[in-house]
Formats: C-alpha cells, structure tokens, sequence
C-alpha cells in the first residue's frame, strides 16, 4: 500500500491584530519618585501631554497604576479628569492619588483600544473594569491548514489560526459533541505522532468512521469536504451543511454512486435528529452574540448566548464586583476584554444598550478586523432581537441570583455605607420613610425595614394620617392633608411613642429603634425628624438612632445668552479643581441652555455640603432600594385607601348594601372602576349579592 501524500504543516500565523510594542509589565518602576506632588505640577503636566490618540497611565504617588484610558486626544481627554467635566463619582479621587501621567502615543482609536486592553490586564488598576470568566471551559480545535486536520480538545485558545468551537460549560458536553462529531463525519482522531508511525488501519477504519491517510491513499479533495462539514456543523451552520449534504447525496444518486448517497443520506437523517431539538429564537440567518446584564450596585453579572442561524447553541456567564463605572463603560470594556480570546466574532453583537460613540466605533473596526469582514453592534428595540436580549437579561438575573453570596454582598455593602455617611455604628437595621396623597387627600405614610440589607417585610407598617389635630376625631380619610412635614411629624412621633413605650416595659418587639432612620427628601425634611426625636426625647448618634435623608437626582435648566454660554464653557475649561462648581453644568447648543445636573445626595446633620455616592456603587444602589421600596408601599397603601373611599362613597345610598357587601364588593372587584363596568350576572356572582340587588347596584353606578 502506498502511504499517501502528507501535506506541509501551515507556517503559524497569529489571528491577533499586531500587538503594540509597550512598556515592561513592572507594577511600580525603580527608583520611582512622583512628579506630581502639587496643583502646580498637576497644570504643569496636563500642559505637556500630546494632542494625538494614545492611552494614558496614571500612576499613584506610590507608583502604582490606578487608572489606564484611551483617548483621541490625550491632551484633551485627561484635562477633563481635572477640570470638573467628568461626572463619575471616583475622579475626584484622582487629583489627591495621581503622582504621574504617563502616555502612549498611537496611529488610530483602534491600537488606542487594543493597548488598553492589553495594559487593563496587565496591571488590573484600582479604576479599571476588570472583568473576568470564573471557568475554564473547553474549547474543540481544529486546524484546517493542518496535516490531514483532525477535532481535539483544548483548555486554551491560541491566536494560531485554527478554529476554535465553544467554549462548553462541562467536558460531558465537549466530549459528547466530540462523539457526535466522530461518529458522523470521517476526520483521523490520532495524534500526529500516530499518524506518522502507524503501519496499518486502525479500529476506527474498521468501523468506517476513518479513511485511515496514515496508510491509504485518500483523497485530499473528499477530506477536506469533511473538514469544512465539520466547521459548518459545530459553528451552528445546520441549513447550509444540510442543504450541502442533500445536493452531495442527490449528484451520487444521479451518477448511480448508490454506496456514496446512501452514507450521505445516514449522515443527513443523523444530522437531522441531532439538531431538531435546538430551540428556535429568531429567523435571522446571521450568527449573532447576545450580551445580557444584570447588575446590583457594583456587581455585574453578564450572559452570552451564542446564536447561529437563529438556534440557541449554548451561553457563557461572567461575574464582577466592585465595579463603579457607569454601564456602557463596563460593557464595552467587557466587550474588549472577551472578544480579545473569543473562539469565534459573530456577524452580529446585539446588546441591551448604546456604547459610547468612542467605544463602539474602535470596537466595530477591531472586531472586523479579527473576522475579516464587518461586525455590526445592534441595540434592538423591537423584533426578535428584542426577544433575545429579554432573555439574556433574564439568564443574567438567574445566574446573579444563584452564584452570588447574598449576605457577603450586604456586609460590605453596609460597611460601605457606614464609612461613607460616618455612621456611629453598622446600620444592621434600617428603616425608610415616605409620605403620598392626591393634592391632599387619602393621605398616608409608609415604613419599610431592611434587616441586614434585606427588606424585612414582616416589619412593614403603614400610618393613615389624622390630621393637625392628630387625634382624626371629626375627620375622615380623604380630608385635605397637604402638609408633608406635618404628615412626617405625626407619623414618626406615634412610632418613636410606641418604641419608647416597648422599651420602658423592657419587650422584645419590632418596634425597637433601627440603627438608621432614611427620610426621603433634603435638608427640611432631615430637620423635622430630628426636630420630633428631640421633642419625644429619643437619642441620636452613638447612643442612638443614626439620621439621614436621601434627595433624589434634580436638573436645573437656565436660559443663557451667547456670550453667557461661551463664558461658562471658558470657565469649565479652566476650572482645575476636581470639586469645582462647574462639574456638574452641562450645555446644549441648540437651545442655549446650560443645565445643572445634581446627582443623588444625602444629607447628614451637621454637615453642611451633601454627600454624593458613587453611581453604580453597592451603598448607593442599598439606599436607593430602600427609598424606593418605601415609596412603592406608600403609593400602594394610598391607592387602597382612595379606592376604599371611592367605593364607600357611590354604595353609600344603595338600599340593601351595607358594610359587608361593600366589602365582598372592593374584595371582588377591586376598585369603582372595575364595578362600573361589571354585568348583573357578574355583581350577583358576589356573595350576599341577589338578582334585584346587583341590577340597583348596576342602575346607580354602572355606566
């Protein structure tokens, strides 16, 4: 038998765009000594820096890397850390830490992207996103340049030009698509050791699952077809494969090759089978990515599902804490940071929302380049995208839910708060407050617990207001009570009175003082709790109950003439000072308004600024979660109330319809609207409710 002709080993060429020569990884270089010890030599080195695209490195007096960006201008870009234009919370943090900026000069925002990828990896900034797989899966190679190219397992993916499939979340899986695989299509599966050592067929020819080249002479025409069979199958291609496979079987039959067409056919029924179970998410014959995201303050949990050809294939998860960024920031870094290994770039990104325009244009062209024609990143908004973001998300959520360490999570989220309120102690129990009525009436209160930085919903009380005179004797719910401090008074002195009361009589009981009382609103508010713990003798403090109130985000719009505008624009430029005044203006040209966005901010007695937290931030999405959780129940409390009200007050006159079929009415139906509209056979179906009665009940209120 003649060893049939062997192929030369493809030279390796690496898929990776051209690295960029950089740097020595060092955390900190020898001898360091900073640069920047002043605002003086702050100005000094920001007035050096170089107006092309590149990254910057800001390095701590220490000399440790604590931030790397990109820009277009690295001039122009990192002024903006310093001269009160960038919002995010942790920049001011910069002007006390940073002791040199170093840059790196490059041809184009892409290279600019690459480098601080590569530069994020490598030092893992305090700043940085750095997002990171919690697995090592299993990837299928193939190498169809290889000699006589065969499917095998790996754990790494290596930039050598071969085709990477997965990754699979457990080896079951991997091997039984590497079985599914062997079975189906005819590629070698020794080694190459094997190949070149072998003297005679092995088993695997025997049961025809191999055209054994290491002795035969095989086509390299017919293999080939198989190798490309195999990338279409396990890249999710199954309409062209099978499509392929069934004009392969009907040209065999044509030439009367019977054996030929008969394999081909067992090939496309077993092909058939194996993938007819895959489930359908779309039409699009694209293959496409879809990002999910979940995120809890700082942690961040995303979801990929790869679909091909509309069939979901499998999904990757990715997990992060303590990430403070705002959410396009941290997708695209994540974006950057997987699709720098990824075994294969989609046609199609589809992710839940927009990037930046800096971030989306250098990720499109990168990604192009890696898979040599064009990558769109789509934010749907309606179709069958939308459907697959929807259930991304909802996989993120999931996986969110199942792998994170709930009470870990809290406890940090609470130190957090403590330190950045000055509390006097952990705030274990925290309880919130808020007021609603309608211009005035069915006014009433809410208080929700957070035990451990979990809502307590055991705990949960409601307070129908009773008026200034705060006994409610001669007044009714529905009276006007348009006074949210007065309302916020009466609501907190009945509560302190019963803690005081439990307490004097040494109970244990739920009306015990939190260790943190959340007033939603600003500073007035904030004086009219402390004004009633005063009055009622209850302690703040060390001794007692930590006070805060929580404003919610407000925005400011003035109108401004030309020259007002152009002055305000000069002096946001330079403006050096982190906390400067004119951080938080922003101007929109077109209708020559400045507006003055003033984020979230807490107030703390005896302080005279706010404290502002960090967006993204695991205290402030803690205490927004609080006040929004009071907010939803008060709303709630005072929607029963007025529809309780409404009901009594249009059944009040009907003859025959006392107390308790008004209750069986709101408990049916719900509200007046839903008894409007009700038949006579719907009323009579209440209980207590006959024909005649429920057709008066129609006649007086129906519409």
């Amino acid at each position: 038998m003649a060893r049939a002709r062997t192929r030369k080993k493809a030279t390796r060429k690496s898929a990776r765009p051209q690295d960029i020569t950089r740097r020595p990884t060092r955390s900190v270089p020898e001898d360091w000594a900073p640069r920047i010890t002043s605002a003086e030599q702050l100005d000094e080195a920001l007035s050096r820096l170089p107006t092309s695209p590149g990254v910057y490195i800001m390095r701590s007096r220490k000399g440790e890397v604590i931030y790397v960006g990109k820009a277009r201008s690295l001039r122009a870009r990192v002024r903006q850390y310093f001269n009160g234009t960038d919002t995010r919370m942790f920049v001011p943090l910069l002007a006390k830490l940073v002791g040199d900026i170093e840059t790196v000069v490059v041809s184009s925002n892409k290279e600019a992207m690459l480098l601080e990828n590569n530069l994020i990896k490598e030092h893992r900034p305090r700043f940085n996103v750095k997002l990171r797989d919690d697995s090592n899966y299993l990837v299928l190679r193939l190498d169809p340049k290889g000699e006589w190219p065969r499917l095998e397992l790996r754990r790494q993916i290596e930039h050598d030009g071969a085709y990477y499939f997965g990754p699979y979340h457990s080896a079951r899986t991997a091997r039984s698509t590497l079985r599914v695989v062997n079975r189906h299509f005819k590629l070698r599966t020794c080694t190459d050791f094997v190949l070149h050592s072998r003297k005679r067929p092995c088993l695997q020819y025997q049961i025809d699952r191999c055209p054994a080249p290491c002795v035969h002479d095989v086509s390299e025409g017919d293999y080939d077809e198989q190798v490309k069979d195999v990338a279409l199958f396990l890249a999710g291609r199954h309409n062209e494969l099978i499509k392929g496979l069934r004009s392969r079987m009907e040209s065999a039959a044509a030439e009367l090759n019977f054996e030929v067409a008969a394999r081909v056919r067992d090939q496309l029924r077993a092909l058939e089978s194996a993938t007819e179970g895959q489930r359908i998410v779309g039409t699009a014959s694209l293959d496409q990515d879809t990002v999910g995201m979940y995120r809890e303050g700082g942690s961040v949990e995303f979801v990929l599902l790869h679909v091909r050809q509309g069939k979901v294939l499998g999904s990757q998860a990715f997990s992060n804490r303590g990430l403070e960024h705002p959410d396009p920031e941290v997708l695209a870094n994540f974006l950057a940071a997987y699709y720098d290994d990824a075994p294969f770039v989609p046609d199609e990104v589809v992710l839940p929302f927009a990037l930046a325009d800096d971030d989306a244009e250098p990720l499109e062209a990168w990604l192009r380049d890696r898979k040599g024609k064009k990558v769109s990143l789509v934010v749907p908004e309606r179709g069958d995208r939308r459907k697959l973001i929807a259930l991304a998300n909802k996989n993120a959520a999931s996986n969110f839910s199942t792998r994170r360490n709930r009470r870990e999570d809290h406890d940090a989220a609470l130190v957090r708060l403590r330190d950045r309120l000055q509390l006097s102690k952990l705030p274990r129990v925290i309880e919130c407050y808020d007021v609603s009525h309608l211009q005035g009436s069915d006014t009433v209160a809410s208080m929700v617990v957070f035990v451990d930085g979990a809502a307590d919903k055991s705990r949960y009380r409601s307070f129908k207001i009773k008026g200034l005179s705060g006994d409610g004797e001669g007044k009714r719910q529905g009276a006007l009570q348009n006074d949210d401090f007065a309302s916020m008074y009466e609501v907190l002195g009945r509560r302190f009175k019963r803690a005081l009361r439990k307490r004097d009589a040494d109970e244990d009981d739920p009306w015990a003082l939190p260790d943190l009382i959340v007033i939603d609103g600003g500073k007035g508010q904030l004086r009219q709790v402390l004004t009633v713990m005063q009055d009622m003798g209850v302690p703040t403090g060390t001794e007692g109950v930590d006070v805060v109130s929580l404003a919610k985000e407000r925005k400011d719009a003035v109108a401004m003439t030309k020259e007002g505008l152009e002055k305000l624009k000069a002096r946001k430029r330079s403006s050096s000072s982190p906390g400067a005044a004119y951080r938080d203006w922003t101007i929109d040209e077109n209708d020559k308004r400045a507006y003055r966005v003033r984020p979230e901010r807490v107030f703390i007695p005896g302080v005279k600024d706010a404290v502002a937290l960090r967006a993204g931030s695991s205290e402030r999405y803690l205490m927004e979660r609080v006040r929004d959780e009071a907010h939803r129940f008060a709303i709630t409390h005072h929607r029963k109330r007025r529809s309780k009200r409404a009901v009594r007050s249009v059944l009040d006159d009907i003859e025959g319809v006392g107390p308790a079929i008004k209750r069986n009415l709101v408990q049916h139906f719900g509200s007046v609207a839903a008894i409007r509209e009700a038949t006579i056979d719907e009323l009579s179906a209440v209980k207590g409710i006959g024909k005649s009665l429920a057709e008066r009940i129609r006649e007086r209120v129906g519409r």
